[in-house]
């Protein structure tokens, strides 16, 4: 409602201002000079002419796409905006040349640039389509048919007027318009490509490739035709500030493709030396539907290192694109690392050689003998408690001190070898499953030995203890008589 009653509007505005100049000036040429004069008379011959611009659109978008899509809407009003600055600063960068006519050219690109973006959306829609008719295919035949030919009579019309009068304004059109014509082979080569695949049962393999060589090569033209341009323009007139953002947006296209065509090169190749064939007990230990093709999966199958199987082709048509497992997104390109081996057991540190025999007879000299000879007999004169045999039992009473005579010669401990030498025990292995059942044996044997030394250790501890314990009784005795 709000758009038919600027339509009426301008209409009527129009019409007044035709009247108004015809009604003061009485003739067709009169007419005309006055309203070019007259400021108010123009702003509304130039509403009247963006109406008419509108109205064309929609006549040309419900014959050549009937009912536009949500999404093509968004894609259509989101390149608009970016359109519509980057041609105010083609104003400011050719605020000489600016007039009616200059204006006029920027805005009937503009309007060519909307079809040529809505032509590309249509045609990436019939990939997604089910069912395409046959008013699609005669939609888009001649919709890319006549932007191709009006693309090239702009181009040839802005080479004919640099020819003649050298370098101006057309060199910008006919640089957009080239451009355009590349959006235009490339959207018709989507076209065939999409009405191939539509004509076979099984997917086309082979299209993915196409595609992906193709976006190649038109990008590459592209970043050529931009070069070109820019050097022109610098060399001719300005640095052109408006073609920046178009010019860094088709180089990084070109980069993504050729990106894509490398990767994409590497993972098929990975795909068909590395990978092995998924065997009959993979398909049946794990669900042998690919899910890239939702098809039950029964020869011609590829095992990824993460175990996930898909169909060779699935997988190469999936590798175009995307160079990561479709089920849990691994990256394919990293090789596989080589299974990691147990850790080697650490050496058994070796058992201190036991004391020689006679060595042992004096390791603890100071201490009563087992079973040790009883004293010859005193003689009779003397008194039965002169002197007390010890044993080495830690529970001998000591004699009292009144019955005790001449207190023991002290004689310093002699403490044993190594006694002092830190004993490092050894560490049982990190990780036991890559050990045999022999090592496993060994293995207990040397624990078996290390308890048994680590029980001797701890009785020469307790005999040194008892020593210590008994010699403080001794001095606590001594202490006591000389009191």
């Amino acid at each position: 409602m709000k758009a038919f009653l600027i339509t009426g509007a301008s209409f009527l505005l129009s019409g007044m201002v035709l009247f108004n100049a015809y009604y003061q000036k009485k003739q067709f040429y009169p007419s005309v000079v006055y309203i070019t004069k007259s400021n108010p008379s123009m702003a509304v011959l130039y509403l009247q002419a963006f109406v008419f611009i509108v109205l064309l659109g929609k006549v040309m978008r419900k014959i050549f796409f009937g009912q536009l899509r949500a999404a093509e809407t968004e894609h259509l009003i989101e390149k608009s905006w970016y359109a519509v600055t980057e041609t105010c600063l083609a104003f400011t960068v050719f605020r000489d040349d600016f007039s009616p006519r200059f204006v006029a050219m920027f805005t009937f690109l503009l309007f060519l640039k909307c079809f040529h973006w809505l032509a590309e959306d249509r045609v990436d829609y019939m990939e997604r389509s089910p069912v395409i008719s046959l008013i699609f295919h005669s939609r888009v035949l001649s919709l890319l048919s006549s932007l191709a030919v009006v693309d090239l009579y702009f181009i040839n019309h802005a080479y004919y007027s640099t020819l003649l009068r050298g370098a101006s304004v057309q060199l910008v059109f006919g640089f957009e318009y080239a451009i355009l014509l590349t959006v235009v082979f490339m959207t018709l080569f989507k076209y065939i490509l999409h009405s191939i695949d539509l004509q076979s049962i099984n997917p086309w393999e082979s299209k993915a490739v196409y595609l992906l060589y193709t976006e190649l090569f038109m990008g590459l033209i592209r970043v050529i035709l931009y070069i070109f341009f820019m050097f022109i323009m610098i060399k001719v007139h300005t640095f052109p500030l408006f073609a920046v953002r178009p010019m860094y947006l088709a180089m990084r296209s070109f980069k993504k493709a050729l990106h894509d065509v490398i990767m994409s090169r590497r993972a098929i190749r990975n795909m068909n030396t590395l990978y092995p064939d998924a065997t009959a007990e993979d398909l049946a230990s794990s669900d042998n539907v690919c899910i890239i093709c939702r098809e039950e999966m029964d020869t011609n199958c590829k095992k990824l290192p993460c175990n996930h199987i898909f169909h060779t082709s699935c997988l190469r048509t999936w590798f175009q694109r995307q160079q990561t497992c479709p089920t849990c997104r691994m990256d394919v390109l990293r090789l596989p690392r080589p299974a990691p081996t147990p850790p080697a057991p650490p050496a058994q540190p070796q058992q201190p050689p036991p004391f020689p025999q006679a060595f042992q007879q004096f390791q603890y000299g100071w201490l009563p003998q087992h079973q040790q000879a009883p004293a010859a007999a005193p003689p009779s004169g003397s008194t039965s408690s002169a002197s007390t045999t010890t044993t080495p039992s830690t529970t001998t009473p000591l004699s009292s001190p009144g019955t005790m005579g001449a207190p023991p010669p002290f004689i310093p401990p002699m403490m044993p070898p190594n006694s002092f030498m830190p004993f490092v025990y050894p560490q049982p292995p990190s990780s036991m499953s890559g050990l045999s059942r022999e090592d496993l044996l060994n293995m207990e044997g040397e624990e078996r030995q290390n308890i048994e030394a680590r029980i001797h250790w701890l009785r020469d501890i307790q005999s040194l203890l008892d020593g210590a314990m008994l010699l403080i009784n001794q001095y606590n005795t001594v202490a006591s008589q000389m009191r």
